[in-house]
C-alpha cells in the first residue's frame, strides 16, 4: 500500500519535487545513453581508420630511418610534454606573453578552457584555485545579472507598447506618461512578465546572429570552414571548450589588434546568450516535466479519492485535488487549521511536519540574510510577486520571479 500522501504506482510517498527531480535524471541518463550510441555510431569507425593509417605509417618511418620503436616513442613523448608546455614549433604565438595570458585568464574565468594553455608551475597551479574561485562566481554573477537585464528590459517594452496602443485608441490620457515615467520603480514592471517562450526566441535568434557573425570572421581570418567556425562558436560560447579549434593562436594576423577585439566581443556577447538561452531552456524543461508528471499521475488521483489519502503539499494533482499547507513568509507561521489531528493526540512530529517546518525556517533565514545584505527590510508587500523559487540564487530564481511561465498543457 503507497504511503501517506504518495502516488499509488510508487513504493512510498514522493512529493513533486523529488518526483521531478528522479523523472529529471531518469532522462538525462537516457538521454546520455542515447548520445553516446549516436557517437560511437558516428565517430568510432573514424577512429579505427585514423589508428590503422598512424600504425602503418609508424612501421614504415622506422622502417625507412632504420629506428627503434622505443627510441621514436620516447621522442614523440618528449614532443607531446612541449606541446602541453606551450612550446611549438610552428608559427603559434607564445602562451604566457600578455596578450597569451589575458586570453587564458578569459577562458579560465568562463568556465570555456580550451586546454591549450595550462599553467605548468606549482605556483600557478596554487593561483588559479584561488584565481578561478573568485572569477568564476564573479562572471557567473555578470551572466545572471546580464539576464535579469535582458528581462527587465523585455518587460519595459511590452509596457511601453501597451500604454503606446492604449493612448493611440484613446483610452490612455496622453498625460499619464508623465506619470508613468515618474512612477517607474522596482515593482512597476511586475505585472508585466514576458512569456517564457517568447525570451527563448529572442535569445535564439541573437545565439543565431552573433554566431553566424564571429562565423564569418573566423571563417576569413583563421581559414576553418563556415561549419567548423560555426562548431567552434558553439563550442566556445556554450563554455563546452573542447581545444580542437580555438581561436587567435596564430603569431600574426592583419589587424591583429581590431581581430582580438572583435574576438573577445564575441566571446563575450555569446556565452552571455548561450547561457541565458540555457536557463530558458531549463525552465521550459520543468514545465515539461510537471506536465509528464501530471499525466502519469492523474490515474492515481481518483485512488486517492477513495482510499482518503490526503495530498502532499507539493504533489502534482489537477487543481479540485490538490491541497495546500498554508505557509506564510511573512507571517513566520503554519497554520493551525493544516495541522494533523495526530499532533494533537500527542504523538510524536511526523517527517512530513518537520521538512515543512525546515523549509519555512530556510525560507525566514533566506529573508533575513537578503534584508541585511540590502540594509532594509523587504516591504510585506512585495512577497506577493515571488513564488516557491524566489528564496533561490541564480538565474533559475531570477527565471521563476520575472517571468510569466506558461504551462505546456495550456
Amino acid at each position: 500500500m503507497a504511503g501517506r500522501g504518495g502516488c499509488c504506482c510508487g513504493p512510498g510517498p514522493l512529493n513533486e519535487d523529488n518526483a521531478r527531480f528522479l523523472l529529471l535524471a531518469l532522462l538525462i541518463v537516457l538521454y546520455l545513453l542515447c548520445g553516446a550510441a549516436v557517437f560511437s555510431a558516428l565517430e568510432h569507425p573514424k577512429e579505427k581508420q585514423a589508428k590503422e593509417r598512424w600504425v602503418q605509417r609508424f612501421d614504415n618511418f622506422t622502417q625507412r630511418y632504420n629506428l627503434s620503436r622505443g627510441e621514436l616513442e620516447n621522442f614523440l613523448r618528449f614532443y607531446e610534454e612541449a606541446n602541453v608546455a606551450g612550446i611549438r614549433v610552428d608559427s603559434i604565438r607564445p602562451r604566457w606573453d600578455f596578450t597569451g595570458a589575458f586570453y587564458f585568464v578569459g577562458t579560465v574565468v568562463s568556465t570555456i578552457g580550451f586546454g591549450m594553455t595550462t599553467p605548468a608551475t606549482i605556483g600557478g597551479k596554487i593561483f588559479l584555485i584561488f584565481y578561478g574561485l573568485l572569477g568564476c562566481a564573479a562572471t557567473i554573477l555578470f551572466f545572471n545579472l546580464f539576464l535579469e537585464r535582458l528581462i527587465t528590459v523585455l518587460a519595459f517594452i511590452l509596457k511601453s507598447c501597451y500604454e503606446k496602443q492604449r493612448r493611440r485608441k484613446g483610452v490612455l490620457p496622453h498625460d499619464n506618461r508623465r506619470d508613468s515615467t515618474h512612477s517607474e520603480g522596482p515593482d512597476s514592471l511586475s505585472g508585466w512578465k514576458p512569456s517564457v517562450y517568447y525570451v527563448m526566441f529572442i535569445l535564439c535568434m541573437a545565439a543565431i546572429i552573433v554566431s553566424c557573425s564571429a562565423s564569418a570572421m573566423y571563417s576569413a581570418i583563421e581559414g576553418w570552414s563556415f561549419f567548423d567556425s560555426l562548431y567552434f562558436c558553439f563550442v566556445a560560447f556554450s563554455t563546452i571548450g573542447f581545444g580542437d579549434l580555438v581561436s587567435s593562436q596564430k603569431q600574426e594576423y592583419e589587424n591583429q589588434s581590431l581581430y582580438r577585439l572583435g574576438n573577445f566581443f564575441f566571446i563575450l556577447m555569446g556565452v552571455c546568450c548561450i547561457y541565458s538561452l540555457f536557463n530558458v531552456i531549463s525552465i521550459v524543461i520543468k514545465q515539461t516535466l510537471n506536465w509528464i508528471l501530471k499525466k502519469l499521475e492523474c490515474r492515481c488521483c481518483l485512488r486517492w479519492q477513495r482510499k482518503g489519502f490526503r495530498a502532499r503539499r507539493n504533489v502534482v494533482m489537477p487543481g479540485n485535488f490538490r491541497t495546500r499547507r498554508n505557509i506564510s513568509i511573512e507571517t513566520d507561521v503554519i497554520n493551525e487549521s493544516d495541522m494533523d489531528g495526530r499532533r494533537m493526540s500527542g504523538e510524536m512530529i511526523s517527517m512530513k511536519d518537520f521538512l515543512a517546518a525546515n523549509k519555512v525556517s530556510l525560507a525566514i533565514m533566506q529573508k533575513q540574510l537578503s534584508e541585511t545584505a540590502n540594509g532594509h527590510p523587504r516591504q510585506s508587500g512585495s512577497s506577493s510577486r515571488h513564488n516557491g523559487f524566489s528564496g533561490g540564487v541564480g538565474a533559475l530564481a531570477i527565471m521563476n520571479n520575472r517571468l510569466a511561465e506558461t504551462s505546456v498543457d495550456r
